[in-house]
């Protein structure tokens, strides 16, 4: 919660999703005095909170890029879907849906007497950074952000930016989050999966269905249109499917090189003849008792539930499979425990056996520790650092790094602060 004068906004209203579904901590009372809300991106801990908020009584408008709106829809249908949550009703959903506008990258709006901008984040398709201005300070609101170039997307826009407050996500901030090279990490995951294939099992990807699943499938479309990695189907279920037509839909806010590639070239990676989109539980039951070899890219990304989980029980006790993890794995998801070592784990109340080996490689869309310090030099005039949005150990080791420099803080739930 962002408050000035005269006007008070929301930055992001996401859920927190692990072994328990977490809400934010502000009183429903207290929506109906927001004068705006403004969604960094579309993964539900960014959006998720945005129906109950409306169901609540929030009769204002919520600030977005165009992909972010239509993402959102999609990936909070799914959640409504899945989870049937009880405090949403179908009168805030659809007032959710009207009651948004649409902004573009690095155009200025208002709302009351504050000024905002969207930056460019790099995180995802449509992500942003949120500066904000009430003529005297400004602010930026990191969101999630990312400073290297992706299959998908140009880095975090970071040229003269000013900012004397800076509210940075510290997912992967702690001291030893420095990250080896994208292109030495793809290449041992593909040959990874390579192995896994000419031994006749199966790669089982879990994956957020917006972000990692497209930058994971079009890595992998890349290595087997050159020859690297041998042919099979690259099967993608849950949401993906609908996620990659909406990144088709909005490819402008795409690489100009992967614009070029479709509209000069023809050559269009997010309708591949190596992709297969499954839309029926038959569909499923068919690769998961099939022999043949295959890659399967599904969602959850943190295995807390989709189709994921009807892969770990038929396949997961087969040490033929194998379980590829490419992104983060919060604590008390399923994900996490498999990466710890878990053999055995409980799906639907059952036990069931894990065989198959568990590798991790990261292909995050998080910056790391080195390229959040070099953002952080680059914002003139900075000089108030909060730190949010990250495990409590990595963002207390970002803190003590930047207190000889910056008033840092990691603040506490529910705690003010003033600027």
């Amino acid at each position: 919660m962002l408050e000035s004068k005269d006007t008070r906004i929301l930055l992001d209203a996401g859920i927190k999703l692990g072994a328990q579904v977490e809400f934010p901590i502000i009183p429903d009372s207290e929506f109906r005095t927001i004068d705006g809300i403004v969604v960094s991106h579309a993964h539900l801990d960014h959006s998720g909170y945005l129906p109950h908020i409306y169901t609540a009584g929030y009769e204002g408008y919520t600030y977005t890029l165009k992909p972010t709106f239509e993402l959102t829809n999609v990936l909070i249908s799914d959640y409504i879907r899945i989870s049937n949550p009880d405090n949403i009703k179908k009168e805030g959903i659809g007032k959710m849906s009207r009651k948004h506008k649409l902004v573009e990258y690095h155009q200025e709006f208002k709302i009351k007497d504050l000024t905002l901008k969207l930056i460019p984040a790099g995180h995802i398709l449509g992500s942003a950074m949120v500066e904000i201005s009430d003529g005297t300070e400004r602010l930026i609101y990191t969101g999630d952000c990312n400073f290297r170039t992706t299959k998908l997307l140009d880095p975090a826009y970071t040229e003269s930016l000013h900012a004397s407050t800076l509210i940075t996500e510290s997912t992967y901030a702690g001291d030893n989050d420095v990250f080896e090279g994208e292109k030495k990490t793809a290449d041992l995951m593909v040959s990874s999966i390579g192995e896994t294939i000419k031994q006749g099992g199966k790669a089982i990807i879990p994956a957020f269905a917006v972000g990692r699943a497209q930058e994971t499938l079009l890595l992998l479309d890349d290595y087997m249109k050159s020859g690297i990695l041998q042919k099979v189907p690259i099967y993608m279920d849950g949401m993906i499917g609908k996620a990659m037509r909406i990144h088709r839909h909005n490819v402008v806010y795409c690489r100009d090189e992967l614009q070029k590639r479709i509209l000069l070239n023809d050559d269009d990676p997010f309708k591949s003849k190596n992709f297969y989109n499954v839309t029926t539980r038959q569909q499923r039951a068919k690769i998961m008792d099939g022999h043949e070899s295959g890659i399967i890219v599904t969602t959850s990304g943190m295995i807390s539930g989709g189709p994921i989980m009807r892969y770990l029980q038929h396949c997961g006790n087969d040490p033929a499979n194998k379980l590829i993890i490419v992104g983060y794995q919060a604590h008390g998801t399923l994900g996490r425990l498999l990466l710890e070592g878990a053999k055995e784990v409980m799906i639907d109340g059952r036990k069931t056996k894990i065989s198959m080996p568990v590798e991790k490689y990261h292909l995050s869309a998080h910056a790391d520790r080195r390229q959040l310090m070099s953002f952080f030099g680059r914002i003139h005039g900075l000089r108030n650092i909060l730190i949010v949005h990250g495990e409590p150990g990595k963002a207390k080791e970002l803190q003590a790094a930047l207190k000889n420099k910056y008033n840092a803080v990691h603040p506490a739930l529910g705690s003010d602060h003033t600027v």
